[in-house]
C-alpha cells in the first residue's frame, strides 16, 4: 500500500536549511497494523504528515496504492486525504456544538455525499465504535475515550484504506487507552490498515510491527 524511497525533508528557516527525515525507506502493506516511534524531534510527525498528504517531501518518491503522491496538484492531494485516509489525533478537534452524528457526517460533505446517506453512514460509523446510544450527545457530553471514539468515526466514515493516527491515546487515562487500542485491533481485523504514531512502548508493543525513529532515520 504504502512505498517510501529515501524520502528527505528539510525545512528553510530563514537562511538556515533544517534537515528533519534524512532518507527515510518504508514500505506498508495492506492490512498492516503498525506503530511508528521515536523521541521528540525524532521525526516521525513529519513523516506522518507525509504518509498522510498534509506535506510533501523535499525528495524521494511515496506511492499510495502505486500512485505517485509527489507529481499531484494540491487539489489531488486533497482529494486522496478525503477518500482514502482518515486522520485521529491526540486532541479529538470536534465541533463543540455539534452532536456525535454531526462531527461525524462533516467529512462527507466535503466529499459531496448526499444527506440521507451522510446521516445512514455516520449511523453506522458510530455503532461500529461502541456509541449507538450517544449519538445526539455533544462532546461536552461525552468522556474523553468517547470523544475519541467519535473522532476514529468520523477517521471512517469516507471508509478509508489507511487510517493514520497521531498519539491517539496521549491525552487519556490507562484504561481508556487500552478501550481505544482494542478498538484499533478490531478495526485492523476488519482489514483497515492502521499506522500508529506513539511514544509509549506500551502502545506500540501491541500492535503487529513496531517502527523506531531517530535524528529522522529508521533505526530499528
Amino acid at each position: 500500500m504504502i512505498e517510501m524511497e529515501n524520502i528527505i525533508k528539510t525545512y528553510q528557516l530563514g537562511e538556515v536549511q533544517v534537515p528533519v527525515l534524512k532518507g527515510i525507506n518504508l514500505h506498508v502493506e495492506e492490512g498492516d497494523y503498525i506503530s511508528i516511534m521515536g523521541a521528540s524531534g525524532s521525526g516521525k510527525s513529519t513523516l506522518m504528515n507525509i504518509i498522510g498528504c498534509l506535506d510533501r517531501p523535499t525528495d524521494g518518491a511515496y506511492y499510495l496504492d502505486n500512485l505517485d503522491l509527489t507529481k499531484l496538484a494540491k487539489d489531488d492531494l486533497a482529494y486522496i486525504r478525503n477518500q482514502y485516509i482518515g486522520f485521529v489525533f491526540q486532541q479529538f478537534n470536534l465541533l463543540t456544538r455539534s452532536t456525535a452524528l454531526e462531527n461525524v457526517m462533516l467529512p462527507m460533505i466535503y466529499g459531496g455525499i448526499p444527506k440521507s446517506e451522510r446521516r445512514e453512514r455516520a449511523e453506522a460509523a458510530l455503532i461500529n465504535v461502541g456509541l449507538r446510544d450517544r449519538l445526539t450527545n455533544r462532546p461536552s457530553q461525552l468522556s474523553g475515550g468517547q470523544q475519541q471514539r467519535v473522532a476514529i468515526a468520523r477517521a471512517l466514515v469516507n471508509q478509508p484504506a489507511l487510517l493514520l493516527a497521531d498519539e491517539p491515546t496521549g491525552a487519556l487515562d490507562t484504561q481508556t487507552s487500552q478501550e481505544v487500542m482494542k478498538l484499533f485491533d478490531n478495526l485492523n481485523a476488519q482489514g483497515i490498515t492502521i499506522v500508529i504514531i506513539t511514544h509509549e512502548p506500551e502502545i506500540a508493543a501491541q500492535t503487529h510491527r513496531q517502527i523506531v525513529m531517530q535524528d529522522g532515520l529508521i533505526v530499528g
